[in-house]
């Protein structure tokens, strides 16, 4: 499994009142989801950059400090960035809910520091997920995460647990 795309890169601490904010946890709908992701966030805002949801495009990857996901454990914050399109989350690192969150839905995340740390807003970053490889396009720099365990990649690459449970009944059923 693998994704490639351009980086739009995020500071310590955002948390899932900021990743969705609660305002529109009314809906469970990923798309609806996804036009509000990161709405609120203050480096956007303090940036005057265009919001998120207008910047982000198919098979972008976020890439933050440390402690992405802190906050509340809705899931809905996972669902409104896989919604958006993005491919993976690279931070140094996660609050463990929403790690297990972002697994149980389906979207790749990794803890790279040393990724973080040379990565830019706007680089071209790649990721082989089988072997947990970064390589940064731009600067042609590599870095090393770890990589899932075969277990994990499975449910990343049927869409998530539940769809991955379905499968396996579905399977069963033959």
């Amino acid at each position: 499994m693998k994704a490639k795309g351009t980086v739009l890169k995020y500071g310590s601490d955002i948390d899932t009142d900021v990743i969705i904010p609660a305002r529109y946890l009314n809906t469970s709908d990923p798309k609806e989801l996804a036009k509000h992701c990161m709405e609120d966030s203050k480096q956007d805002i303090n940036a005057k950059k265009a919001p998120f949801s207008q910047r982000v495009k198919v098979g972008d990857i976020l890439v933050a400090d440390k402690n992405f996901g802190c906050g509340s454990s809705r899931e809905h914050a996972p669902i409104a960035i896989k919604a958006c399109g993005v491919s993976c989350v690279i931070a140094k690192t996660f609050a463990r809910i929403f790690y297990r969150n972002s697994i149980n839905i389906g979207l790749p995340i990794l803890e790279c520091p040393e990724a973080v740390d040379n990565i830019n807003d706007g680089d071209i970053v790649s990721v082989n997920f089988d072997d947990g490889t970064i390589t940064n396009e731009t600067t042609k720099k590599t870095f090393q995460a770890q990589p899932f365990p075969p277990f994990m990649q499975e449910i990343i690459e049927c869409g998530g647990l539940i769809n991955k449970i379905n499968k396996k009944f579905d399977e069963e059923k033959k």
